[in-house]
């Protein structure tokens, strides 16, 4: 069936956009669900365009795009379906980005810079969107910048789950690539039975972007599985000196988990040649074989996302999903 109907009343529809059909089906099977059909084409001239095949009138419509290259294609493709569901009739319109586009401009760094984070927000609501589901934001306040209920989900009991039968906790500490991310390394470790933390110091020339150098361990890795934990990796600057610092200082070895892995050139060789044992991340973005690579473990974040939307159609507390993450 198409959709998930309550006492005759409420209708889901999930529908996706072209990105990463392979999440969205995932995401369906999870639901037990159909995914909305859709035709969805490009003009010679690029502009994109988007019908829904089936009516959606008085739906409860959830849009799942997950914002991968080209990043400005699919952000304009989730905006005309938003366009079009509030145009065709749809009772409540949820945006889910399982990772949020323009995370890292989330604030000012110097005069006359955007704040596109925010801007992406003010689009969204403008389209007719209601309310924006997304996995592990960047910076947390990007939730204030949406006119509107936003659920933050959370990767983290599925990454910890699966790092745990990978290590050995007694012998084991958990390292922030940088300050800024030291809360939720204090997450993991406490997750992990009270592993202890460690952080690597860097600078960072905001006006070079994807570039940081990683200078020095602060806490004890020697002799330790070090886990490094982030949001995302990109291009893999940082994470990669991250984890030949921390060999340096003495680690025994290094596994990296993060959630979105954006992977951009040079990242897939920075990884492999970096001499971390294992990386692992989730499939909130596409990970195509020309971006594995023998130490890659890629894990499904569809059952994530199935759980919070059917919270969300159902009324009920996305909240209770993570209980004790935070």
């Amino acid at each position: 069936m198409t959709g998930i109907h309550t006492h005759g009343e409420k209708h889901l529809v999930l529908a996706s956009g072209r990105a990463h059909p392979e999440l969205a089906k995932a995401v369906a099977a999870e639901l037990g669900i159909d995914l909305l059909p859709v035709t969805a084409y490009d003009f010679a001239n690029s502009e994109v365009y988007v019908r829904f095949d089936e009516s959606v009138r008085g739906s409860d419509v959830f849009i799942l795009q997950s914002i991968t290259v080209p990043v400005n294609k699919w952000i304009m493709e989730a905006l005309i379906m938003v366009d079009a569901a509030k145009r065709a009739s749809a009772k409540r319109i949820t945006v889910v980005l399982p990772n949020y586009p323009y995370a890292r401009q989330d604030k000012k760094h110097k005069g006359r810079e955007p704040i596109s984070a925010r801007l992406l927000a003010d689009l969204f609501k403008t389209a007719g969107a209601d309310r924006i589901m997304s996995v592990d934001l960047h910076a947390a306040q990007t939730q204030g910048f949406f006119d509107g209920p936003v659920d933050h989900l959370w990767a983290m009991p599925t990454l910890v789950e699966y790092v745990r039968t990978r290590i050995d906790t007694a012998n084991s500490v958990v390292v922030s690539p940088d300050a800024g991310r030291i809360k939720v390394a204090e997450q993991w470790g406490d997750r992990l039975g009270g592993v202890p933390l460690a952080f690597v110091h860097k600078t960072r020339d905001i006006t070079r972007p994807n570039e940081a150098t990683a200078n020095r361990v602060v806490g004890g890795v020697e002799g330790l599985t070090a886990v490094i934990v982030d949001d995302l990796i990109d291009t893999a600057g940082t994470i990669a000196g991250a984890v030949r610092v921390v060999l340096e200082a003495g680690a025994k070895d290094v596994i990296i988990a993060a959630t979105h892995g954006v992977l951009s050139d040079p990242a897939v060789k920075r990884l492999s040649e970096c001499g971390v044992r294992e990386v692992v991340i989730t499939d909130t973005m596409p990970i195509p074989v020309e971006k594995r690579f023998p130490q890659l473990t890629v894990l499904p974040i569809a059952p994530v996302l199935a759980s919070a939307i059917r919270e969300v159609f159902n009324d009920g507390s996305v909240t209770s999903l993570f209980d004790g993450a935070f």
